[in-house]
């Protein structure tokens, strides 16, 4: 799957700022799953995992409790 492809099956639901990271909620169009993606401000680093549909909204407002939980489904660790 091309990269165009890929975010373009992807939809941002919701996102904050909060603390110098900055958190995504996104809805992956393809097989109706959900995922979170935190960003460092300053270094650029992202950190992304999947994340069940019935736990999205609280894991987009406590990310690293579910990060635990979906450390099989990590998605991506993207250093600066």
């Amino acid at each position: 799957m091309t990269r165009v492809a890929t975010f373009q099956s992807r939809r941002e639901l919701a996102q904050r700022v909060n603390g110098g990271l900055e958190i995504t909620l996104y809805w992956w169009v393809t097989d109706n799953s959900t995922s979170i993606e935190v960003r460092q401000t300053d270094s650029g680093e992202i950190v992304a995992f999947a994340v069940r549909p019935e736990s999205a909204l609280d894991a987009f407002y406590h990310p690293f409790a579910h990060l635990g939980l979906a450390s099989e489904d990590v998605i991506a660790t993207v250093g600066a």
